[in-house]
């Protein structure tokens, strides 16, 4: 599993789990696949914010290879 940090480790069409805003607080993941990747920014702390194909926005926590 890679690093949801770095964006280059994260690519569209690719399945991951976000923390979406009002997750934040509980931990909880949604997992989708990435349709945008909006940090442009090399690396995030939190995570790189994407876009998933259903609309949700959320930070990387976890890629699945």
């Amino acid at each position: 599993m890679s690093d949801g940090t770095q964006r280059k480790n994260i690519k569209s069409n690719q399945s991951v789990a976000i923390v979406l805003k009002q997750d934040q607080c509980s931990g909880v993941l949604t997992d989708g696949v990435v349709r945008d990747i909006l940090t442009s920014s090399p690396n995030h702390p939190h995570g790189i914010k994407v876009r998933l194909m259903s609309g949700e926005v959320g930070r990387v926590k976890k890629i699945y290879s």
